[in-house]
């Protein structure tokens, strides 16, 4: 077996997943020797994902997906003070140390939404609402938190199922309520920003309800799906004549703080970094 350096996404369904192309990509920027590959997985091989990054020479991370965020974190040795507010891990980093390897799990999602908001021109927000209420909607509600977010609604068919998240963000700080769609369509032209952290197709049905009419010109919607893309909600929403952020820059600006983390490179030309990986998902480059 090959001992050169290497790294995956795991998760499931992960064939269309961009990570490979962005971590390779800035891989070969930084001439580090080290190959990123799918690995399709789901929850009930969580753990032998993790004795693989254990036995198997020359793993440096991993990036994490669908359904595998909040059910790898209990296997990790440690994890950060992040991901043990919001319970969620999308970054494994795989250690050397004298008593074996060591498994540590972290969070880049925060990081992917905060910058691909704040390159829309979205960098501070009072009043907010996420769709959804899952893992990804932890990280985004940590992210609007810290752009200044004192009310987050969650958009959500059942209010049970945001009790964490609503939990989470009170513990932050902020004032939170688990509403229905056609709620959040009446009151549309109060928030500042709209994350939808719902999986690829699932927010269409919801367009109606959104009442589009109402929103603000110009009010950020961040659509963490990216495939297919535009997604239906996101071509609506522009035609609106709202802002629309795409999920792949938020993809692309977390998976730069995990090529950080699995290649151990500490002082580089980020910004060129950036924009190589950039064009190899077809990305333009960030806003300086």
């Amino acid at each position: 077996m090959s001992d050169r350096q290497r790294a995956a996404v795991f998760g499931q369904p992960i064939a269309h997943s961009k990570s490979p192309a962005l971590h390779l990509a800035a891989y070969g920027q930084l001439q580090v020797p080290l190959d990123y590959q799918r690995v399709e997985a789901g929850t009930g091989q969580a753990r032998d994902l993790t004795t693989r990054l254990r036995v198997e020479p020359g793993w440096k991370g991993a990036s994490v997906t669908m359904p595998l965020k909040q059910v790898m974190v209990p296997l990790m040795d440690s994890v950060s003070e992040r991901v043990q507010r919001l319970g969620v891990l999308n970054t494994i980093v795989v250690s050397s140390t004298p008593g074996g390897i060591q498994l540590r799990g972290e969070n880049t999602d925060v990081d992917g939404i905060i910058r691909a908001l704040a390159e829309a021109g979205a960098r501070t927000v009072e009043t907010v609402a996420v769709l959804g209420a899952g893992g990804t909607a932890a990280a985004a509600t940590e992210a609007l938190r810290s752009m200044g977010a004192t009310t987050v609604d969650y958009v959500v068919r059942n209010a049970g199922r945001a009790a964490e998240t609503i939990e989470l963000a009170e513990t932050l700080g902020c004032t939170a309520t688990a509403i229905h769609v056609a709620a959040a369509g009446q009151q549309l032209n109060r928030y500042d920003a709209v994350v939808s952290t719902l999986p690829p197709r699932a927010a269409d049905a919801l367009i109606a309800d959104l009442q589009l009419q109402n929103l603000r010109p110009g009010t950020a919607l961040l659509d963490v799906a990216y495939d297919p893309w535009p997604s239906a909600l996101a071509t609506a929403w522009e035609a609106a004549g709202g802002t629309v952020i795409g999920g792949l820059s938020m993809l692309l600006h977390q998976a730069v703080e995990q090529v950080k983390m699995f290649s151990g490179v500490t002082e580089a030309d980020w910004g060129q970094v950036t924009n190589v990986m950039c064009d190899a998902v077809g990305l333009p480059h960030p806003r300086t």
